[in-house]
């Protein structure tokens, strides 16, 4: 008992000194309690046993005070998205309720800190007590209530102030536990501790009746999971447990749970069998996994996956959702209102349909300013398309050669080209099903514009290059072909590299599948001699462009970022904590793909979708991807192993990248390395910061188990291979994430943000054809010669699927308000006590503005005609800023559309 002494003396026993001793030391143990005695008490020998007994009971019924610790208040200032017409809403509802006592008493925000520290006085199992560790302290509950003062203009994000009480001995809070008892969800956008202590959160709050759980943000500061206090480890590993949830149930909008499938939400067998598609994902039919949605199968195919209705929407976790500004900019409503209402203004305002002359195809687009006298745009013009500013439309309106090579260098898809090393080029497919896998291609095709060298001398000059298309098509052109509207070849190119640096075509050859013995299934087709020839080689370069949109758009582009990174990105919100540096570092470069890809799958790539509708690919499309997906590396992504295994570079460790370009005029690749390099340097610093050796690798059980689901769930069909990087390093982390950043941010935007510009023309880049080149035994072949004019243009798409074609790459191509570019930090906060690691980004981001300032003087340089010419738009995909819309240049953070 405090302030008490006890002195016994006499004959030992039972109740001697040590045990009154003890005693004391129980009584003084009790917590938040004192005992007062205003006289030492002194018991002499003459007590008896039953009389020390009573003194004993008399001392501990002693009016018991508690004790007062020291208490301060904490100011905290919350930052919460704001919309007042729903709080306009919610607090007339409130006003009109008749329980409204009742709900004042539980509406609000409640916030608790917690601290780093732990309560020793609440220890949990065995385990931890003999670990040293228990639960963390908490504060009691804040109350944030803003419906009383209701801001009515208040502007987006609104803070208010909250005070927190805690005992002095609380310690540095490490979390904030958050309770959400209004009706509707909140955004929580940030909150900060006595002006210094901040919390990032970034996260749509539920109501409580909706998720129970208490909602868990930690500090800004960043701690690998064998350095987090030992106050917040019970918290991070049971956020981490919430986020996988269980693998069961369908989820609903307000969920937060990332799991995998398999692609099969694709089809509508229930709309007719047309609709029927096969699932992607599997050993028939490799893929990536994407989110799980949980949603029920469909009656007619218990494997697919019942389409998306008013009952079960499009699930994606809820912070991965789009906010407000980008709804705007890509919002499906958008999309089905332009196929409901563009449609029936091209069928009023257009006279025919089909396309008899280039003059129809150019009265889609407004006249150019430049060359008009009414400076204001007429109410015509106003539905029309803007001009786009990369293509020439010269009154040939064809794609002229040097445009058709300089688009495989510095286009819409300049990962494609490779470098002839076999001649003639040989298919890998299988003959007993594909027929003979040798090229029509022979050296006469190419010996008169190879400039006196021979085929052998100019492939070990590394002057020639390649489009080869002809193994990802061919074993689908029996299905495309079926269809009246669309005819399709499986196509190779040949280019020259040319003393001024410019590719040349000089030869493309036309597969067909072989069905008749005696007739020739495949033909070369080679630069004009004459006026029949001309017509020829535009028509065949119009059929190398189909495929090349179709390529570009299914397998650069969707498969090879939106689709491959989705699995890396569901295994590290699933298995890398809030608090980890390496969610830190990943996270911009995360924001909105899972959004973006749930939209794909529902409109663009689904059964009838945009992308059947408007390319050759027809219902092939997705089984095209899943056919690429099987040569799909993830070691070959990053921008240098892929210059290498497409031959257009080689290592050469004098030069500044570590790689020499074999054509010196290649702005996407030129432009890129800077960037790469840029993002590896970046990486270096920020892995080596936090991993300065192989054991601290080994030692972080979080960041082993995202790399090893993203191979083994993620990419599951490919997770046998050889070639996966290993994860043992600080410098094989550094490679594994300085490639992800590098196809989430630049990759990404040389393969989308061009498209309106470089697409937007369909004459010269056809996403798909209608009609098929007649030869002379053809019954067609007497149109063609009398109108070839005629006969190109009605090989091409009708004028209202142009309009729709143009529409979408428009909706593609253009960056929404709030889009956030690389080398934009906002919130270094994160590592204000780590100056090494703000500066890395510091210098990350003046980096990104010497390479603007560098591809700027490139696109001036006349020696570079890939680039800078008359007549030849500067290529800008790579210039890391850009303003709101459709500007053909900007390299946001992530896979954001």
């Amino acid at each position: 008992m405090a302030g008490t002494k006890i002195e016994v003396s006499g004959p030992k026993s039972l109740f001697s000194n040590e045990f009154l001793c003890n005693s004391t030391s129980l009584l003084n143990s009790r917590k938040r309690r004192t005992v007062e005695v205003r006289k030492p008490v002194a018991a002499t020998a003459a007590l008896t046993a039953v009389q020390i007994v009573a003194k004993l009971i008399e001392l501990d019924s002693v009016k018991v005070i508690p004790e007062t610790p020291v208490q301060f208040t904490v100011s905290g200032q919350v930052t919460v998205e704001y919309d007042a017409m729903e709080q306009m809403k919610e607090l007339m509802f409130n006003w009109w309720d008749s329980s409204k006592t009742t709900i004042d008493a539980q509406r609000g925000v409640f916030l608790q800190l917690v601290s780093s520290d732990i309560d020793p006085t609440k220890l949990l199992t065995r385990l931890e007590i003999n670990e040293g560790t228990g639960k963390a302290k908490v504060s009691k509950e804040a109350i944030l209530d803003w419906s009383r003062d209701l801001p009515i203009n208040a502007d987006k994000f609104v803070t208010h102030e909250v005070q927190f009480l805690v005992d002095g001995n609380f310690g540095v809070p490490g979390a904030i536990l958050v309770t959400n008892k209004n009706s509707k969800e909140l955004y929580l956008k940030s909150i900060t501790l006595e002006g210094f202590l901040h919390f990032d959160c970034q996260s749509w709050v539920q109501p409580e009746k909706l998720h129970p759980e208490k909602r868990i943000f930690f500090t800004n500061k960043a701690y690998l999971p064998n350095e987090t206090p030992k106050g917040l480890r019970e918290l991070r590993e049971k956020e981490l447990r919430e986020l996988r949830g269980n693998g069961e149930g369908v989820r609903v909008l307000s969920d937060r749970i990332y799991d995998y499938d398999v692609y099969n939400d694709l089809g509508n067998p229930g709309k007719g069998l047309e609709f029927a598609r096969p699932v992607l994902g599997g050993q028939r039919r490799p893929y990536p996994r994407r989110c799980r949605t949980g949603r029920p199968s469909t009656k007619s195919d218990p494997k697919s996956e019942s389409p998306v209705n008013d009952t079960t929407p499009m699930y994606v976790p809820r912070d991965e959702a789009f906010g407000e500004e980008k709804k705007r900019s890509v919002d499906a409503g958008s999309w089905k209102g332009m196929m409901n209402n563009l449609f029936p203004f091209f069928k009023h305002s257009i006279e025919s349909d089909s396309v008899n002359s280039f003059a129809d195809i150019k009265k889609l687009y407004k006249e150019s300013r430049k060359h008009s006298n009414f400076p204001v745009e007429s109410t015509a013009d106003a539905f029309k398309f803007d001009p786009p500013n990369i293509v020439s439309r010269e009154a040939s309106c064809c794609l002229r050669d040097d445009e058709f090579g300089r688009f495989t260098l510095a286009g819409m898809n300049p990962i494609s080209i490779e470098r002839l090393k076999v001649f003639p080029p040989v298919s890998k497919l299988d003959p007993s099903i594909y027929g003979p896998t040798q090229s029509a291609l022979r050296e006469e095709h190419l010996i008169s514009h190879l400039d006196g060298m021979s085929v052998q001398k100019a492939i070990e000059r590394k002057k020639l290059f390649i489009l080869d298309y002809h193994d990802a098509f061919l074993p689908f052109l029996n299905s495309i072909n079926a269809h009246p509207d669309r005819k399709a070849y499986a196509t190779r190119t040949i280019f020259f590299l040319t003393q001024m640096g410019t590719l040349k075509p000089i030869a493309i050859e036309l597969s067909l599948p072989s069905t008749n013995p005696f007739k020739p299934s495949k033909q070369v087709i080679t630069p004009p001699v004459d006026a029949t020839t001309c017509w020829q080689w535009q028509l065949a370069k119009a059929h190398v462009c189909s495929n090349d949109s179709g390529a570009h758009e299914l397998i650069q582009h969707w498969l090879r970022t939106h689709a491959c990174m989705e699995p890396f990105i569901i295994a590290a919100r699933r298995h890398l904590s809030a608090m980890h540096p390496i969610l830190k570092l990943l996270h911009p470069h995360m924001r909105y793909t899972m959004d973006i890809n749930a939209r794909a799958r529902e409109l663009l790539i689904s059964a009838g979708g945009i992308i059947e509708s408007l390319f050759s690919t027809k219902e092939c499309s997705m089984e095209i991807t899943s056919f690429a997906y099987k040569n799909w590396r993830f070691d070959m992504e990053s921008l240098p192993a892929d210059l290498i295994r497409r031959g257009v570079a080689e290592l050469d460790p004098t030069e500044p990248h570590g790689i020499k370009l074999l054509i010196e005029d290649y702005p996407y690749a030129n432009d890129g390395l800077l960037i790469w390099s840029a993002i590896e340097r970046l990486v270096k610093d920020y892995v080596n910061y936090y991993y300065p050796d192989s054991n601290s690798i080994r030692s972080d059980p979080e960041l082993n188990t995202w790399y090893y689901e993203s191979i083994n769930v993620g990419h599951a069909d490919l997770r046998h291979e050889s070639w996966w990087p290993n994860l043992s390093t600080p410098k094989d982390l550094v490679s594994i994430l300085t490639t992800l950043i590098w196809i989430s941010s630049a990759n990404h935007a040389a393969l989308n943000f061009g498209q309106y510009h470089y697409g937007g023309y369909v004459p010269v880049r056809p996403s798909y054809m209608r009609r098929l080149i007649p030869n002379e035994d053809d019954p067609e072949y007497q149109n063609f010669i009398s109108d070839p004019e005629g006969y190109f243009v009605s090989s091409l798409p009708c004028l209202r699927e142009m309009a729709f074609l143009m529409s979408i790459l428009e909706i593609l191509s253009t960056h929404s308000e709030d889009e956030e570019y690389l080398g934009d930090r906002k919130e270094l906060s994160t590592w204000r006590g780590s100056p090494e690691i703000i500066e890395a980004f510091y210098r990350f981001s003046m980096e990104m503005k010497a390479i603007e300032k560098e591809i700027e003087k490139r696109n001036s340089d006349t020696k570079l005609r890939n680039r800078c010419g008359a007549g030849v738009s500067p290529y800008q995909l790579l210039v890391p800023s850009s303003e709101p819309g459709v500007s053909c240049r900007g390299v946001p953070n992530s896979i954001s559309i």
